[in-house]
């Protein structure tokens, strides 16, 4: 098949945290299995732009990519080189996919693929969420979305990451169909080595660092607690709410016991390996990459119930999963630190059952057939 996913950004461009690496995976697993796939994005990269070269397909990683200026600095990522490339080209394409929502790559390449007449598969991924209509922009949101995204979505085909997601979906939108198939995400090659006894509990956040992902509730539980612990923060966002959380930190008084790493790619295995516990309490998390690539070299994890991944984590008792509150979140950090047989247990069942329940090759078979689906001839 000839398949073209449109997002936003994409890599190098990975301040934009899970999503932008999971369709570079997908884009990069869909070819090797014999496809055609094509990439339309931006050079977003936050409030910079990426240095390269502007217009004409790069080889990146193996996946034709064509990288377009965008007008707007902001998410809105305004892109009218994209839209006409775009408005050109869409009918060589057997599918759309497109990627995120509320910005005007997705929705007016949305508009461009249904008025001509190619199939389009929309992954919301998380930006339409109950969350993401409370959060900013509220009233104009709900507007857009009465007036524009409903139509729109409405003759297009969803897919959600999650079950959490895709019951979501099914209370905001119609479509075509649904489906629901995990996020591809990378796992190591081999385990590296794991933790070793220590007297200090260690705790990692590896994630955007965002308001969405409840650092401060996290801060707030950690003031309390009496066992010695260690967090490290790995990840990257905006300037002004990091020095905000700082502040915040030094309030709670818990500063000396973080350490800010920044953002990790090629040793984040490692890194995660060396922790006792991945912590990832956000107020809405579509799917969490992170929670996947935790548990692939054993190491436990505390997540709320609003990540997209607290039924599977449950359902194989994987880790704890607490309220989106600081007694919640305190009341399970005090649990797994008096859990050491569970982590125990964690590090040695947790790596098999995620390699074989995101195993690369099923999960991609599910997305062929998606694109198959998608692509058959149907009446409006």
């Amino acid at each position: 098949m000839n398949i073209l996913h449109i997002n936003a950004s994409y890599k190098p461009a990975h301040i934009y945290g899970g999503p932008t690496m999971s369709v570079a995976k997908l884009c990069e697993q869909l070819i090797r299995i014999g496809n055609q796939v094509e990439v339309f994005t931006t050079t977003a990269n936050g409030t910079e732009e990426l240095a390269i070269e502007r217009n004409i397909p790069q080889n990146v990683d193996g996946v034709k990519v064509r990288y377009f200026n965008r007008l707007t600095k902001d998410h809105s990522h305004f892109s009218p080189r994209l839209l006409l490339t775009l408005w050109n080209d869409v009918r060589t394409f057997d599918v759309v996919h497109i990627h995120a929502w509320w910005n005007l790559v997705s929705v007016l390449s949305c508009l461009i693929a249904i008025t001509r007449n190619v199939p389009v598969i929309v992954s919301p991924r998380g930006t339409l969420s109950p969350y993401s209509f409370t959060n900013s922009n509220r009233i104009i949101k709900n507007i857009l979305h009465t007036f524009i995204s409903k139509p729109l979505l409405k003759r297009t085909h969803i897919h959600a990451t999650s079950d959490r997601e895709q019951k979501a979906l099914q209370n905001l939108i119609e479509s075509k169909s649904t489906f629901t198939i995990y996020n591809a995400v990378e796992l190591p090659a081999s385990l590296p080595m794991q933790i070793q006894k220590e007297s200090i509990f260690k705790l990692l956040f590896l994630s955007r660092i965002d308001p969405k992902k409840g650092l401060e509730l996290l801060f707030a539980a950690l003031s309390t607690v009496s066992f010695p612990y260690y967090l490290t923060i790995a990840g990257n966002g905006e300037e002004n709410y990091i020095n905000s959380l700082k502040k915040l930190s030094r309030q709670h008084q818990i500063e000396a016991h973080i350490d800010w790493v920044g953002f990790k790619t090629d040793d984040k295995f490692e890194l995660i390996a060396r922790h006792h516990l991945l912590v990832l309490p956000s107020y809405d998390e579509n799917f969490g990459n992170v929670v996947v690539e935790s548990l692939s070299v054993g190491t436990a994890v505390l997540i709320s119930k609003e990540v997209g991944l607290a039924k599977y984590v449950e359902e194989n008792n994987l880790g704890w999963v607490c309220d989106t509150t600081t007694a919640s979140i305190e009341d399970s950090l005090n649990r797994v630190y008096n859990s050491a047989d569970r982590l125990t247990e964690v590090r040695k069942s947790a790596p098999l059952l995620v390699a074989n329940d995101f195993n690369e090759k099923n999960l991609i078979i599910q997305y062929q057939e998606m694109y198959q689906l998608a692509s058959l001839p149907q009446h409006d």
